[in-house]
C-alpha cells in the first residue's frame, strides 16, 4: 500500500497551495523541495521586491492568503500557514526519477531513499532552466542571470536585460540604491510585464532614474561593456555587471522522462483541464503547465487536490469563459468550446490549453449577423481576429474579394503596421469571431513561435493578394514562405544601395518607414518616402538592371526580405503579377524623373523633419514660417474647443528654416503612450487619432511614455467669464484664455491631449484658425510629397 496519497514536487506557489490544501482535507500527503528552504521561487525573488496579486479579475482558492505585499511578508505568511496547517515537508529532497503507476508510485530521491504515493503532482517551476543570451563573451563572469539582492551594489554601471517582470524589478532595484542603470528592451513596449510594474519602469525612464535600449539586442559582452545593437546602430554601453532576465524554459528532459508529453512546436507539457499528464495519476501544475502567475499557480495547487480527493472543481477562470461564449454557469460544454478553438484556430496550435485560457480572458467573442462590418476599410484599430466559425468575406475590389473560412485571422496589418484597416471584413453565414485586443496579441506573438511564423506568412501572402494580384495562392508562393527572413535595420541603414547589380531580394516593410533617395551629381537628393505595407526593390527583379536609387530607413524597420530568384520565377509564372511591377516601376520612374533634381534647401528640410521623428507618425502638424505671424490663434482655437485646454504648443518644438514642428500629438503609427494604460482609455478613433476616453484615471503614464511630450495632465479650468464684458472693459478672460485649474477630487488631473477635432465639423481648430494658412496637419507621404513638388 502507498505511504501517500499524494506526493507533490516542488513548493512554488503551486506546490505550497497544493500541499496546504491537501493538510487540509487530511490527505496523506509529503511535499519534496530539493532546496533548503520552503517556496524556492518567491526565495529567489530579489529581497525587498513587491510582489503582485494579479489578474484582479480572477479570485482566489487557496488556503493561503495572498495579496500584494512585499516578499518577505508574503514568505512568512506563507511558512506560517503550512505550520499552523501541518504541512508535511522534506527540504534537500531532489527529486530523480518517477517510477511505478497510478496507485503506486515510487519516487526516488537523490540522497538514495524514496517514497511512495497514489498521485504526484509536479510542480517544480521553470527557474532552474534560465534562458542565455548565446553571444559572445557572456561567459566572461561579467553576466549574471539572477539577482538576489540589489543592495549588493552600490555606485555601479549596470545593464539590465529583459522586458519582463524580473528584469523591470531588477532593474528599479539597483537604480533605487544608486546605480546607473540601463534596461535592454529587444521589443519597443513593455508587452509582456504586470500593469503595475510597466508603470514604474515607464516613469524611472521617464525621469532618467533609468535609462531605456529599445529594439535593443546585445552584440557582445566585453571586460567592462556591453555592445548593443538598437535602430541607431552599434553603441557601447559601460557595464560592470551585466544581469540577463530572458525567462525560463521547461526542463523538458525531466519532464518526458516521468511521463509528460510535448505536443510539436509546444513549449509545456499537455496536460488535460484537471492538470493531469498522459501518464495516469501524475499531474503538471504552475508554470511548468503554462499558466506562470503566482495567482493562477495557487488556484492550479488548490484545484489539483480538489480532484485528487474526488471532489473536482472548475477552474477559477472558466466562469468568465462560459460568460463570454454564452454558456451557462457550470455548463461542461465549455471544456468542449476550448478544445474546438484550440483546434479550429492554427494560431493557438502550440499553446496548452490552460495558456489558450489565460488568452481567451482578455478576448471578446463576436456573433455579427450575415453582412454586418465587422471593420471597415480606412478605420483605426490593432486588434486581431479570428474566425471560429463560418466565413469572412474581404473585398479587395469592385470584382475581387477573398473568403476566409474557420481558423483564418485578419486585422493583422493594423495590428503589426498601425494603418488603418487596409479593407472590409464582412460576417459571412453562422459566423463568430474572436477578437484579441492589441497588447494580449503581441504577448501570443511574444509566446509562440508558431503564431509568429504564421502571422507573417499570412502577411505575405495577403501583401501579394491585396497590393500586386489577387489571383495568387498559397501554392503559388509556397517557396517564398518557405525561405523568406525577417530583418530589422536601424535609422540610417542602408538597405538597397543605388548602383549594386546584384539584385538579389525585393523587401516587404513590415514596420518603420524608409526614404528613397538618387545621386545627383556629387550630391544625394531624397525623392520620395515610404511607409510600413509597401514592397521595396521589385524594380531592379524586373528590369535586371542595377539598383536605380538607394533605400534607408527613416526609423526603425522591420522587413521581410524576399529572395529574387523566387520573386522573378512567380512573375514568369503570374502575367498579373508581372504587369502590375512593371506598371508600379513605371509610374516609380515617373516621379523620380520629377524630384531628382538636386535642391539643398528641400534635402535639408526631408533630412530635418525625419530626424525629429517625422516618419513615425501618421498625422503631424507643421508650421509654415514664411506665413505665421506669431498671431497664437491657433493654439487659442484649440484651447477654446477644449474646455480652456490648449492640446497644442505653438512656439515650442524643433525649427530648422521655415520650417516649425510644434508640440502637438503626432498620432504615431506605433503609439508610444499606448504601451501602459492601466483602463485602456487610449485608443484609435474612426479617423485615426489617438484619443484619451473618460476612463482615463490620472496615472500619467501616457505623459512618461511619450517622446515628444504631447501629452499634458490637467484638471479642467474655471468656466471664462462673459467674453461682451472682456470685449467692453477687458474683464475677464480673453479668448483662449482661463483662470487657473483648481485640482480637486471632482475635477482630478487627467491626460489631455490632441483628437484632431473629432467630434468638431470642418476639422482641426488649429488649421481652422489660422488667418495665413501656416498650420497644416497632413501624413509624412504628404507633406515630403508637397515638399518635393515645390518649386
Amino acid at each position: 500500500m502507498a505511504e501517500f496519497k499524494v506526493a507533490i514536487v516542488g513548493s512554488g506557489p503551486a506546490g505550497i497551495s497544493a500541499a496546504t490544501r491537501a493538510a487540509k482535507l487530511g490527505l496523506e500527503h509529503v511535499l519534496l523541495e530539493r532546496a533548503p528552504n520552503l517556496n524556492n521561487t518567491l526565495f529567489k525573488f530579489q529581497k525587498g521586491k513587491p510582489v503582485m496579486a494579479t489578474p484582479d479579475s480572477l479570485p482566489l482558492r487557496s488556503e493561503l492568503h495572498f495579496e500584494a505585499d512585499v516578499r518577505e511578508t508574503i514568505l512568512e505568511n506563507w511558512e506560517e500557514t503550512a505550520r499552523q496547517l501541518g504541512v508535511n515537508y522534506r527540504l534537500n529532497a531532489e527529486v530523480l526519477s518517477i517510477e511505478g503507476e497510478k496507485g503506486n508510485f515510487v519516487v526516488q530521491l537523490a540522497d538514495g531513499t524514496s517514497v511512495t504515493a497514489e498521485t504526484v503532482v509536479i510542480a517544480i517551476g521553470l527557474q532552474g532552466n534560465l534562458r542565455k543570451m548565446g553571444v559572445p563573451g557572456e561567459e566572461n563572469g561579467l553576466t549574471h542571470y539572477q539577482l538576489d539582492d540589489p543592495k549588493d551594489y552600490w555606485d555601479k554601471d549596470v545593464v539590465v536585460v529583459g522586458a519582463g517582470d524580473a528584469a523591470i524589478e531588477n532593474a528599479i532595484g539597483l537604480a533605487d540604491n544608486e546605480n546607473r542603470v540601463t534596461i535592454v528592451n529587444r521589443k519597443r513596449e513593455f508587452a509582456r510585464a504586470k500593469p503595475g510594474n510597466i508603470s514604474q519602469i515607464l516613469a524611472a525612464i521617464k525621469e532618467e532614474r533609468i535609462a531605456c535600449a529599445y529594439n535593443a539586442n546585445p552584440v557582445s559582452v566585453q571586460e567592462s561593456a556591453i555592445t548593443l545593437k538598437d535602430p541607431d546602430g552599434e553603441q557601447i554601453v559601460r557595464a560592470d555587471r551585466v544581469i540577463a532576465r530572458l525567462g525560463a524554459i521547461a526542463p523538458r528532459k525531466f519532464v518526458e522522462e516521468v511521463g509528460g508529453i510535448f505536443e510539436e512546436g509546444a513549449q509545456f507539457p499537455r496536460v488535460s483541464a484537471e492538470y493531469e499528464s498522459d501518464r495516469p495519476g501524475l499531474y503538471f501544475v504552475g508554470a511548468l503547465a503554462g499558466y506562470p502567475l503566482i495567482k493562477h499557480c495557487l488556484n492550479q495547487g488548490y484545484e489539483v487536490i480538489q480532484t485528487i480527493a474526488g471532489d473536482p472543481v472548475d477552474g477559477a477562470d472558466l466562469d468568465v469563459l462560459r460568460e463570454k461564449f454564452g454558456l451557462q454557469k457550470n455548463d461542461s460544454a465549455i471544456y468542449q468550446t476550448l478544445d474546438t478553438v484550440k483546434e479550429s484556430i492554427p494560431l493557438f496550435g502550440d499553446l496548452t490549453i490552460l495558456q489558450l485560457r489565460e488568452f481567451l480572458l482578455e478576448a471578446d467573442v463576436h456573433a455579427p449577423d450575415q453582412g454586418d462590418h465587422i471593420i471597415r476599410k480606412g478605420d483605426a484599430g490593432a486588434s486581431l481576429f479570428l474566425i471560429l466559425r463560418g466565413t469572412v468575406d474581404i473585398p479587395i475590389s469592385k470584382e475581387t474579394r477573398f473568403t476566409l473560412s474557420k481558423g483564418a485571422f485578419f486585422g493583422e496589418m493594423g495590428l503589426v503596421m498601425g494603418r488603418r484597416r487596409t479593407s472590409d471584413a464582412i460576417a459571412g453565414d453562422d459566423c463568430i469571431v474572436i477578437e484579441i485586443p492589441r497588447m494580449a496579441a503581441l504577448k501570443l506573438l511574444a509566446s509562440s513561435e508558431a503564431a509568429r511564423r504564421n502571422l507573417n506568412d499570412t502577411l505575405v501572402l495577403r501583401k501579394f493578394q491585396t497590393f500586386l494580384a489577387p489571383t495568387i495562392t498559397a501554392e503559388d508562393v509556397e517557396e517564398i514562405l518557405a525561405s523568406y527572413e525577417i530583418v530589422k535595420f536601424s535609422r540610417g541603414d542602408e538597405i538597397i544601395r543605388e548602383g549594386d547589380t546584384d539584385a538579389d531580394a525585393c523587401y516587404l516593410i513590415q514596420s518603420g518607414s524608409c526614404a528613397i533617395s538618387r545621386m545627383v551629381g556629387d550630391q544625394e537628393t531624397i525623392i520620395n518616402y515610404v511607409p510600413a505595407g509597401e514592397l521595396l526593390g521589385e524594380t531592379a527583379l524586373l528590369t535586371g538592371a542595377p539598383r536605380n536609387a538607394s533605400v534607408r530607413a527613416a526609423i526603425g524597420v522591420e522587413a521581410i526580405k524576399i529572395r529574387g530568384d523566387l520573386f522573378r520565377e512567380l512573375m514568369e509564372k503570374k502575367p498579373a503579377l508581372k504587369a502590375k511591377v512593371e506598371s508600379m516601376a513605371e509610374t516609380r520612374a515617373e516621379q523620380a524623373k520629377k524630384r531628382s533634381v538636386g535642391n539643398s534647401a528641400k534635402d535639408r528640410a526631408i533630412e530635418f523633419l525625419l530626424a525629429n521623428g517625422i516618419g513615425e507618425a501618421t498625422n503631424a502638424i507643421i508650421i509654415d514660417y514664411t506665413l505665421c505671424v506669431n498671431c497664437d490663434f491657433c493654439e487659442k482655437a484649440c484651447a477654446e474647443t477644449h474646455k480652456g485646454i490648449t492640446r497644442l504648443h505653438r512656439a515650442q518644438g524643433p525649427t530648422q528654416g521655415d520650417l516649425h514642428i510644434p508640440i502637438s500629438c503626432r498620432h504615431c503609427e506605433h503609439p508610444h503612450c499606448m504601451a501602459d494604460c492601466p483602463p485602456n482609455a487610449l485608443h484609435r478613433t474612426a479617423s485615426g487619432a489617438v484619443a484619451v476616453d473618460e476612463s482615463c484615471i490620472g496615472c500619467g503614464n501616457c505623459v512618461r511614455n511619450c517622446p515628444y511630450g504631447a501629452i499634458k495632465m490637467s484638471a479642467v479650468p474655471a468656466k471664462r467669464g462673459n467674453l461682451l464684458t472682456q470685449l467692453l472693459f477687458g474683464y475677464g478672460d480673453r479668448p483662449g484664455e482661463r483662470g487657473p485649474a483648481q485640482k480637486s477630487k471632482e475635477n482630478k488631473e487627467t491626460a489631455r491631449k490632441c483628437d484632431l477635432c473629432e467630434d468638431v465639423h470642418g476639422g482641426p481648430a488649429c488649421v481652422r484658425a489660422c488667418p495665413t494658412g501656416a498650420v497644416m496637419r497632413t501624413s509624412p507621404e504628404k507633406l515630403f510629397e508637397s515638399i518635393q513638388e515645390a518649386r
